[in-house]
């Protein structure tokens, strides 16, 4: 089947959509995570996410809508934690994660097992994206960038140095708690692209391959989104072709990229550095 023809199907139009959606969402937000070395917090909230995964199921209720309030009332202890004097940020990360974890696995032994709704969120159903799921999606999209938008030159400094960010009266730590609740809300629209063991990719790996490449922060964060979209995208439709996992494929050609870019980077400096030899 043709990618044109793909693209008749009311699913793989949503699909499409939405992988799109949440590929500019964790590509931008990853930028900024893994510079702030916060990249593994996606990994963290995405385990809490299977708490309100499970608990959505149980209930007969949205279990993105239920996952999100779960996930950012834990993003906030993530950073509520780190600030303890006594607990470092990696530290609070695998507090929260072993919490959410557990948790989930008692609300789903209590709901009966596994069943196909909750392994879909645990690997990624692109292609079972709903109506409101891409419409959520969308919202996010705009609240994000609009906040990266308003608030890029404080980010960019908190990120950096952020003792000189304060210095220079930016508003650290509601700008951290922002960033942990957004990223938090990255997560939980991640979840039906990647899937709760898959996601933590998305927001790292599109970054590391832009940052291969880009001279400086913006053309980083331009990259980065433009990479991962085109993993999206090609890794949705190989997915649906050969019939495999959609966040499974979608990570393993994100990887590709990472190697190939990183392959290039190698390449010009070894380029450059015989030219200044001659």
């Amino acid at each position: 089947m043709g990618f044109v023809e793909f693209l008749s199907y009311d699913f793989a139009q949503r699909a499409l959509a939405a992988g799109v959606l949440v590929a500019l969402i964790t590509a931008a937000l990853g930028l900024f995570l893994v510079l702030k070395r916060m990249a593994l917090i996606g990994d963290s909230l995405s385990h809490v996410a299977l708490s309100g995964v499970a608990l959505g199921l149980i209930t007969n209720l949205s279990p993105v809508f239920v996952a999100m309030p779960v996930v950012m009332a834990s993003s906030l202890a993530v950073y509520k934690i780190s600030q303890s004097a006594k607990v470092y940020a990696d530290s609070a990360l695998g507090i929260v994660s072993a919490a959410g974890l557990s948790s989930g696995l008692i609300i789903a032994a209590l709901a009966g097992g596994f069943n196909v709704d909750l392994l879909s969120f645990l690997f990624g159903s692109i292609l079972a994206v709903s109506g409101a799921e891409l419409a959520l999606a969308l919202v996010l999209a705009v609240l994000i960038f609009g906040f990266i938008y308003l608030f890029y030159n404080e980010l960019t400094a908190l990120v950096f140095d952020e003792d000189f960010a304060q210095t220079a009266g930016v508003k650290v730590r509601r700008l951290n708690i922002a960033l942990v609740l957004i990223s938090a809300a990255a997560v939980v629209i991640a979840l039906k692209v990647a899937g709760i063991m898959l996601v933590s990719a998305m927001i790292i790996l599109p970054p590391c391959a832009a940052l291969q490449l880009a001279e400086n922060f913006k053309r980083a964060l331009f990259l980065s989104c433009a990479l991962s979209v085109a993993g999206v995208v090609l890794g949705v439709y190989a997915a649906f072709l050969l019939n495999l996992p959609s966040g499974a494929v979608i990570i393993l050609i994100d990887l590709l990229i990472l190697a190939l870019c990183a392959g290039v980077k190698k390449y010009a400096f070894k380029k450059r550095i015989l030219t200044k030899a001659d």
